[in-house]
């Protein structure tokens, strides 16, 4: 036995990189059919965390705005810890892959390859998600009020403009990164669920951007807005014209600048330049 494995304490950052392009070889290796499903599971793990966290917001206006995002945040880590631990093939986490690619151990079609058939998945995933939860007609709680966060939540994504969407989506997958990042040191499940939760919570206490995350946020405030009852509108003192920017060309026109941004914040920003650090000399 390597007696490396009989350490107990935590990778070192050099360790992590080899062990992220090691990560990143095999994800773009996978076959594609194996890809997409655990893709798709993916797309539901963050819709999962998506719900709790829409839920937790329910009905929160007593409550100092920072507070509220706090705790949305905290519980939104949920769907990252499924997707770690659970074993599931997430877009924006796969934007790591870049450091393989940077040391031409991936090549750029199965970069793109995995990219596509990742966020095909993910979206089909969600989607799915969404539609179930709509199904539930858990958006009637509390007298309408989780249905009202979820409206509020995907008026304000649909609302943004390109450029801050860009941003938005940069800093998000900056942080989401980091945390897959964090969980290349853990040795334990504890550990890498401890390296989720606090950049996670970050993210979304912050108001970032998410492309997969969006791909549940907005499709079920699309759900809401045409399939709710009248007994839901008279419960929440609003109307469906009150949500004007929810629209699904608006969903769209989200999700291009956002996915953009997360790749910049997540392949650039993060992998990128820890293999800058790390393993750019290995290439020479």
């Amino acid at each position: 036995m390597d007696r490396t494995d009989l350490r107990i304490d935590a990778l070192l950052p050099a360790e992590m990189a080899a062990s992220a392009e090691r990560i990143g070889v095999r994800k773009a290796e996978m076959p594609p059919v194996s890809m997409f499903v655990l893709a798709v599971l993916a797309g539901a793990f963050i819709a999962l965390g998506a719900i709790f966290s829409t839920t937790v917001s329910a009905g929160t206006g007593a409550l100092p705005f920072g507070v509220v995002r706090l705790l949305a945040g905290l519980v939104f880590s949920l769907g990252l810890i499924l997707v770690v631990v659970g074993g599931a093939e997430l877009f924006t986490g796969n934007n790591l892959i870049v450091m393989a690619w940077a040391s031409r151990k991936v090549s750029t079609r199965l970069l793109l390859k995995n990219w596509g058939v990742v966020y095909l998945g993910n979206l089909v995933g969600a989607v799915a998600t969404a539609a179930v939860m709509f199904l539930t007609a858990q958006y009637s709680f509390g007298r309408g009020a989780v249905g009202l966060a979820a409206l509020s939540t995907a008026e304000a994504k649909t609302s943004l403009g390109f450029v801050q969407a860009v941003a938005l989506g940069v800093m998000c997958n900056a942080l989401v990164c980091l945390a897959v990042w964090l969980t290349y040191s853990a040795r334990t499940t504890s550990d890498r669920i401890l390296a989720i939760v606090p950049p996670i919570t970050a993210f979304v206490a912050a108001g970032f951007e998410h492309s997969v995350a969006n791909m549940y946020f907005i499709p079920i405030g699309l759900f809401i807005k045409a399939g709710a009852p009248p007994a839901f509108w008279a419960d929440v003192g609003h109307s469906a014209a009150d949500f004007p920017h929810l629209t699904p060309a608006a969903f769209a026109a989200n999700l291009l600048p956002v996915t953009l941004g997360n790749i910049v914040g997540g392949g650039l920003m993060v992998g990128a330049i820890y293999w800058f650090v790390y393993l750019r000399a290995s290439r020479a």
